[in-house]
């Protein structure tokens, strides 16, 4: 640093640092449920009791729910509202078990078909890294 710096060497450059995904689950790293992990291809959807309790949710969980108006995929949830996936996995089980989410897990047939995963693998892509950058589409 040259003289006349106001920034000490500890001191962040730029963008604040993103709060880290695990900070959101409060560690966890599945759902409050005994199942597997939510699939990515699962469609998620605002339930009445959700959007009656909208304003009293935390900033994610409001985001989950506000976001899911209408039907949307795990993954296109995740990026859309540029969370980790994981995050998003965890906090619309929670958002499931409280009855604020209906989720459709589409069945085996569905998940083998190309135009399906060809979205999911879209959807994927679109969520940014840790760092905040997109991954590569090619």
């Amino acid at each position: 640093m040259g003289e006349g710096s106001d920034l000490g060497p500890s001191e962040p450059a730029g963008r604040a640092p993103a709060i880290r995904p695990f900070l959101l689950t409060a560690g966890r790293v599945a759902g409050g449920g005994t199942g597997p992990p939510l699939p990515v291809e699962a469609q998620v959807v605002t339930t009445s009791s959700g959007l009656s309790v909208l304003g009293s949710l935390s900033f994610e969980q409001h985001d989950i729910v506000a976001a899911c108006r209408r039907p949307q995929s795990v993954a296109e949830l995740a990026a859309r509202l540029h969370l980790h996936l994981n995050v998003v996995r965890v906090l619309a089980e929670d958002l499931r078990a409280a009855g604020h989410l209906a989720v459709h897990v589409p069945n085996a047939g569905t998940t083998q078909d190309i135009s399906v995963l060809r979205r999911v693998i879209d959807g994927l892509r679109a969520v940014p890294d840790s760092r905040g950058t997109l991954r590569d589409s090619g």
